[in-house]
């Protein structure tokens, strides 16, 4: 898509331009939106040309003079309101007559003879069907890991989307808004989405950046990504830089040693599958306790000196789930709760405190099955799973892959997505939908599952079978009253949940609740394995500075801090000394914290 700006004429033709012009389009098979200045006769219009073949072009060029003549033809100027540039400079002549502009060019003459002022601009131009920004791109399809079904599966058509709007270059976040943390905390233009694409796209080119994959320049721009998909939905084209983020790391370090952190923490869930396994949980938490040991495991996993080590929890949420025994009751609309790690390993009292809720609004709760089930045969429509996640080890834990996205290892992510499908095999085969209380992994597996996957029809299937804790309340049990809480709440939507999931429902039961007050936009600024690498604490805590923390600060003793995700609860409990708490956990305090100790 291109943009002729700045076509002015005499206001009293508008309307017959505008007809004129309309027709125009419509003779070249041209769709276009024309706005802009429409009293001063100024007009802005965004045309679909097709720029990439050489019939595009030359249809482009045809259409371009012909509007050249319509102008002219209604007493219009092509030079409008923001001069001529190189673009209209070929068709100048159309208008001031071929005599006029030779004689621009003999006095450029006089005072350039050199040509080093805005060469090609008025005169001696280049024509105006060259040097197009898309003309560098490579026309055969980029082997990508992910689908990009927006863009039939060009990664290049992706990168294209950015069109220099810079919405992206907000100083500051208002509404609900995310997109760029990272740009609002440098003030760097490499650091903005704009800035971002636009290296990825001189990376397909070639010419500037000339390393593809390997670029260290795209490399470094895409460091400071929070990979908040903010832009995914904040954007006007949606560019979803923390997709190509991940698309990039994934080339990038292809056969290659990659950063300790991507082993650390981009393998979370293996590190923490064995730690419960080995029931070693205490231990863990007593090195981490020591200085020095915290401060050498944290450099030889590159993580942030400044940060804190999360305590691993000594019950996983799933060991919980077996010694209470499962399904209470065989009643009410079946739901699969997910054990994602941060749940599983990290916080489980959210995940008790959704039993709790859940079952309380006459859900049936099970956990995902495993390799080995026990209980009735599935698809009888009362299924029932005692689920063994930690004991099966590989065979039988399903994860989103979300850390392994978020770090480039797309090979993984792939092999951890089909594993967990094989095990969701019976859940398919029933109507259960998935409860996902980690708004990151829920959108993983609304979005990255079925674009990493897209070859499967089973990845389509789970994606829609996904509902936040706030969604599975107001679809299956729409009857059910939540507890009067009656508090101010203050804290952060998500911002995968805003970019991803919505949070419409979240609102809905919050004010059912008694939940008063509206949270924040913007990103916590951890972001999941960002805000713990080295070298990114400044700007993770920078961006929780930005709103976040002062909501935090500036709330009544009586608000709940509220921050359904793992890395917003860590991050206002390690900057601010407040704990945040899951949506989950604060209905079930309203109900009775029975059984929900750690």
């Amino acid at each position: 898509m291109a943009r002729l700006g700045g076509l002015r004429g005499p206001p009293a033709r508008l309307g017959p331009y505008l007809r004129d012009f309309r027709a125009l389009m419509a003779s070249h098979g041209l769709r276009g939106t024309p706005y802009g200045h429409f009293g001063d006769g100024c007009i802005h219009v965004r045309i679909d040309f097709d720029l990439l073949s050489e019939a595009g072009v030359a249809r482009f060029r045809r259409f371009s003079e012909e509007l050249a003549d319509l102008v002219v033809a209604h007493g219009g100027s092509l030079s409008g309101e923001h001069g001529d540039g190189q673009a209209r400079a070929e068709l100048l002549p159309r208008m001031y007559g071929e005599d006029l502009v030779r004689l621009f060019e003999r006095a450029k003459s006089v005072w350039d003879p050199d040509d080093l002022l805005n060469p090609g601009v008025l005169v001696r131009p280049a024509p105006l069907d060259t040097n197009l920004r898309f003309s560098v791109l490579p026309r055969e399809p980029v082997d990508v890991a992910f689908g990009y079904p927006a863009d039939n599966g060009d990664f290049t058509a992706a990168v294209r989307r950015c069109v220099g709007v810079a919405k992206c270059r907000t100083t500051t976040a208002t509404g609900p808004a995310v997109m760029c943390p990272s740009f609002r905390a440098t003030g760097e233009e490499e650091h903005s989405t704009r800035g971002r694409a636009r290296l990825l796209h001189e990376m397909l080119a070639g010419e500037v950046v000339t390393e593809g994959w390997r670029s260290p320049e795209v490399r470094d721009a895409l460091d400071l990504c929070l990979s908040c998909k903010g832009c995914r939905s904040d954007c006007p084209v949606g560019v979803d830089m923390a997709t190509y983020k991940a698309e990039f790391l994934h080339h990038h370090y292809a056969g290659r040693r990659r950063p300790a952190a991507h082993y650390s923490m981009g393998r979370l869930p293996v590190w923490l599958g064995w730690v419960a396994r080995l029931r070693a949980a205490g231990l863990v938490n007593a090195l981490a306790s020591v200085p020095v040991l915290a401060a050498l495991g944290k450099r030889v996993g590159g993580v942030a000196p400044e940060r804190a080590i999360p305590r691993v929890a000594q019950e996983p949420f799933s060991r919980w789930w077996r010694r209470r025994g499962g399904p209470a009751g065989d009643d009410g609309p079946l739901v699969v709760l997910w054990p994602d790690t941060f749940t599983e390993h990290l916080s489980p009292s959210v995940g008790r405190a959704a039993v709790r809720v859940l079952e309380a609004a006459g859900l049936r709760v099970a956990l995902p099955p495993t390799l080995r089930m026990r209980g009735r045969p599935v698809g009888d429509g009362r299924t029932r799973w005692a689920v063994p996640l930690l004991g099966a080890g590989r065979r039988g834990r399903v994860c989103c892959g979300l850390t392994y996205v978020s770090t480039g290892q797309l090979d993984q992510a792939r092999a951890v997505l089909r594993r967990t499908l094989d095990l969701l095999e019976p859940v398919l085969a029933t109507e259960a939908p998935l409860v996902v209380l980690e708004p990151s992994c829920a959108a993983a597996l609304r979005s990255d599952l079925p674009e990493l996957l897209h070859e499967d029809p089973r990845a389509a299937r789970l994606a829609a079978r996904v509902l936040t804790f706030a969604e599975a309340l107001e679809r299956l049990a729409p009857d059910w009253t939540p507890p009067a809480v009656n508090r101010p709440v203050t804290g952060q939507t998500h911002c995968h949940q805003h970019a991803v999931l919505g949070d419409a429902a979240d609102r809905r039961l919050r004010a059912a609740a008694g939940l008063s007050g509206d949270l924040n936009g913007g990103c916590c600024g951890l972001a999941g394995n960002f805000g713990f690498e080295k070298g990114h604490f400044e700007v993770s805590r920078a961006c929780a500075e930005e709103r976040l923390l002062p909501s935090v600060r500036e709330a009544g003793e009586s608000a709940v801090v509220l921050a359904d995700g793992f890395s917003c609860r860590t991050q206002v409990e390690q900057l601010a000394g407040v704990r945040g708490k899951h949506l989950a956990e604060v209905l079930a305090e309203g109900l009775g914290d029975e059984g929900l100790g750690d």
